[in-house]
């Protein structure tokens, strides 16, 4: 199974192995996607984990797509 994350081109951190350093840069550069992202999501309780994996794939495809300030990039990660 394959996992993405939303990042920004000039975040050294990855946000996988190492949320906390990611988190630290990614709002002290003001991006907010963690945030951004909670926002563009479409997601349900009443969906099972993996809609709701797939829900969060969409709003990513649809941030990088979009990318009017240019620095979001998507990271993917095969996970077991």
């Amino acid at each position: 199974m394959q996992r993405s994350r939303l990042t920004t081109v000039d975040n050294p951190f990855d946000p996988f192995d190492d949320y906390d350093a990611w988190y630290t840069f990614d709002v002290s550069f003001g991006y907010h996607t963690a945030s951004f992202l909670a926002r563009i999501v479409r997601d349900s309780d009443q969906l099972s984990d993996a809609d709701q994996e797939l829900a969060n794939e969409l709003a990513i495809d649809e941030i990088v797509k979009e990318n009017v300030l240019g620095v979001y990039r998507k990271v993917s990660r095969d996970i077991s």
